[in-house]
């Protein structure tokens, strides 16, 4: 049976399982440098110590969840020339789209997310900086938004190195 499975994988994609292991190891390895990448930019936003009411903080830390890891991704990919790592975006869109339904999904109660339907609750989760629903225990701009919008920024910097590699 196995025998089977690993033929067919070999006449449609022409690459055998172990190449196929290869790429699905580099394509979470990459996706891991983008989370770990993140990390360290808010480890240096939180050794600055800035105010947690301003806006100004998480404006800048949203920028930078998208810009830093598009850099590094670039940089990684150019040494690299691994092409998984231009796919991971899928791995940003998947977790953005299962942290949604994980939203969607939580109960509602008297605060600031009392009567909000569910185009609401994912716009203030995700969103909205200084008045957010409170749902993730008012962490859904890390959880929702930056953390994948890191990997498809970490994806977009390998696309733009392989395709000037090429």
């Amino acid at each position: 049976m196995s025998i089977s499975i690993t033929n067919e994988l070999n006449a449609r994609t022409g690459k055998s399982a172990r190449d196929l292991g290869r790429e699905a190891l580099w394509f979470m390895l990459h996706t891991l440098f983008a989370v770990a990448i993140l990390a360290i930019v808010l480890g240096i936003i939180t050794a600055v110590q800035p105010d947690p009411e301003s806006a100004i903080p998480k404006v800048i830390a949203t920028l930078l969840a998208f810009a830093v890891p598009l850099v590094l991704g670039f940089v990684i990919a150019r040494i690299q020339k691994n092409e998984a790592a231009g796919y991971v975006w899928i791995a940003g869109v998947m977790l953005f789209l299962i942290v949604c339904v994980w939203v969607l999904d939580l109960p509602t109660a008297s605060g600031l997310c009392e009567k909000c339907g569910a185009l609401s609750k994912i716009s203030r989760t995700f969103f909205e900086i200084n008045h957010g629903s409170g749902l993730l225990g008012g962490h859904g701009v890390l959880i929702g938004t930056w953390i994948p919008l890191s990997i498809i920024g970490y994806s977009v910097g390998a696309r733009l190195a392989l395709k000037n590699a090429i």
